[in-house]
């Protein structure tokens, strides 16, 4: 028998078609479609539309044109938009930064009391932002807080100010507050990278006499840019829908003067309205469409330029 005649002979083997996981992925991919999904092109449908005479009607590109183009949204969506990308940015530069240098702390070799400092440092990411923000309203009261007592112990009551009774602070202060509940998800996920590191770098580093901190910034911080990365797209989604705490620590108007209102807030208040403010359907839903535009940029930016990128640190 020919080689020819025994390669006709093979029989492809099938491989079954696995429907047991499709059955097990079905029930989330009903509940995600159904909260995630469908609300999302309901809303990106919703801000093409418009009541004309008391019935809906198809306006097209309408009410993006009155949010940029009218004096009175522009402005508060303009405020809007600054104050989130103000937020966006402290997050960055005081979170993440902190966040890697107590991953870094928690990962030295010998240290005590691991357990009870990571525990201790995640625990507000646990809390309710409703409680995070009565809690710090209380803080920071100039009437009724700590912080002016805890300041005079120290010398430095001159300090003190009502930060979130001032258009200048406000935003900082909320800022701040969300900072401290949050810091322990970019620590917690540096530290799991910091981990992740194999052993024989970090020994071929010590042959080469690279020790302590040097070890850390030549070494350790670019293996794991791919997880700041991570942390920062996810710093940046957060942030753009942010608005609990906001709402909990400065109200729906997020006061004084508008000086804390981000997209989060002006969405809520056009869309189901506040006080004399009544709501705006389309308009609310040509809001939230313009946020998951910007989202969805930055996103695309990460995941198509930056992600490629960094993927050479990468085990």
């Amino acid at each position: 028998m020919s080689e020819t005649d025994n390669a006709a002979d093979i029989v492809p083997i099938k491989r079954p078609v696995r429907w047991h996981i499709f059955v097990f992925m079905l029930p989330a991919l009903i509940v995600y479609s159904a909260v995630m999904v469908l609300p999302l092109i309901e809303t990106l449908r919703l801000s093409l539309y418009n009541t004309v005479d008391g019935q809906p009607a198809f306006v097209g590109l309408a009410n993006f044109k009155v949010l940029f183009g009218d004096a009175r949204w522009a402005r508060d969506f303009g405020n809007a938009l600054v104050n989130n990308l103000i937020f966006f940015a402290i997050h960055m530069c005081v979170q993440n930064p902190i966040g890697v240098a107590l991953a870094a702390l928690l990962s030295v070799p010998k240290l005590r009391g691991v357990a009870f400092y990571r525990t201790a440092m995640f625990l507000p990411t646990l809390l309710s932002f409703v409680i995070v923000g009565f809690i710090w309203k209380l803080i920071l009261s100039p009437i009724w807080g700590v912080a002016p007592w805890m300041l005079d112990l120290i010398g430095l009551k001159f300090l003190f100010a009502p930060w979130l009774g001032k258009s200048g602070s406000a935003l900082i202060a909320v800022s701040l507050i969300s900072n401290w509940q949050y810091i322990g998800i970019p620590m917690m996920l540096i530290y799991a990278a910091l981990l992740s590191i194999p052993e024989e770098v970090i020994e071929a580093a010590e042959c080469d006499g690279i020790t302590g901190w040097a070890q850390f910034w030549k070494i350790k911080l670019p293996l794991i840019l791919p997880a700041i990365g991570i942390i920062s797209i996810l710093t940046f989604v957060g942030n753009f829908n942010a608005f609990d705490l906001v709402y909990t620590v400065q109200g729906a108007l997020a006061g004084p003067d508008m000086s804390t209102d981000i997209l989060g807030t002006l969405l809520y208040r056009t869309f189901f309205g506040f006080q004399l403010q009544l709501g705006d359907r389309s308009m609310g839903a040509t809001i939230a469409t313009v946020m998951f535009l910007i989202i969805l940029a930055g996103v695309s930016l990460y995941l198509f330029v930056i992600q490629r990128r960094m993927r050479r640190y990468q085990f």
